[in-house]
């Protein structure tokens, strides 16, 4: 169970339709939580796998449109946390120039609907780690990336790099108004996130290449992403940014088993013996999310 501070607390999960929202529903609900589930379409979007039906009782779902205003605060009424994850709208799925204002609109909107929620005392706020990796020069940074870091927006919308583009500036939009408005705000900047539809056509992937060779390519497996979020929600100690992954690619047999995911059926030319023994500097570093979730699993280890 959650501490005690944390039992019968309620919380808002938009959009809560997605992978990752749907799971943080599902955790949440396990640790007692009171779940506002928001969706931005139908409620039937919404799948949860095993949730018991005393569990049920504790779970209401809304539509909320993060372009909504009033949506957002119904959603939110009398909720102490809102853990917050943008889905592309269902008529624009792509990422491309236009999404960029998209997102940013919906992150302004939502921040400042916590802000006029009086009962909000917390945001974790999903953002990803291409908010933080790409730039010019990577490889000649004297030391590692982490969440103190920001990608380039100029880099970004020279190269095409809608979702880093996307994610940058909304992430900062959101930032920018927590800390005018006084918000206690931390964001997860997630790796790219592993799922049985993965494709090579997922936005996290452009410059997929140009990230393993400069040692910033790395992936998380959904639990691990969704323990992460609540570790930084129940942690009163947690503050700003947190680059959250739990595998780097570094060497070419991780980037064949990627790619034999991302395109089944396409061949994979045997490696040369430079590439088979190559092995790339890892130059992400998540060292600021172990720390906190180090008690935190071994919580979930107690638990079980």
């Amino acid at each position: 169970m959650a501490p005690a501070s944390f039992h019968h607390e309620k919380v808002c999960v938009m959009d809560a339709s997605g992978r990752l929202g749907s799971t943080l529903v599902e955790r949440l609900l396990e640790r007692g939580y009171i779940v506002h589930a928001a969706v931005q379409g139908h409620v039937d979007d919404l799948k949860l796998n095993g949730v018991a039906t005393e569990r049920e009782k504790k779970l209401k779902i809304f539509h909320a449109d993060p372009f909504d205003y009033q949506s957002i605060t119904d959603a939110l009424k009398g909720c102490s946390g809102l853990f917050y994850a943008f889905e592309p709208p269902q008529d624009h799925p792509a990422y491309d120039e236009y999404m960029v204002e998209v997102e940013v609109r919906a992150a302004h909107n939502v921040v400042e609907a916590c802000a006029r929620t009086e009962t909000i005392d917390k945001v974790v706020f999903t953002s990803s780690a291409t908010a933080v990796l790409w730039r010019d020069n990577n490889s000649q940074l004297a030391s590692d990336l982490d969440e103190r870091h920001w990608s380039d927006v100029n880099f970004c919308r020279k190269f095409k790099l809608w979702h880093a583009l996307s994610k940058t500036v909304a992430e900062k939009t959101a930032w920018a108004l927590a800390m005018d408005r006084d918000i206690n705000m931390v964001s997860i900047n997630g790796g790219l996130l592993m799922e049985p539809h993965l494709s090579i056509t997922h936005p996290y992937l452009k410059g997929a290449a140009e990230m393993y060779e400069c040692g910033t390519f790395v992936t998380v497996d959904l639990q691990f992403l969704v323990d992460a979020h609540i570790c930084v929600f129940e942690d009163v100690s947690s503050y700003g940014r947190y680059l959250c992954f739990n595998h780097a690619i570094t060497n070419h047999e991780d980037a064949i088993h990627l790619s034999r995911l991302l395109t089944p059926y396409s061949p994979s030319p045997p490696p040369s013996y430079e590439e088979a023994n190559l092995i790339i500097q890892q130059r992400l570093s998540n060292k600021k999310l172990n720390k906190v979730m180090v008690d935190f699993e071994s919580e979930l280890l107690l638990e079980e």
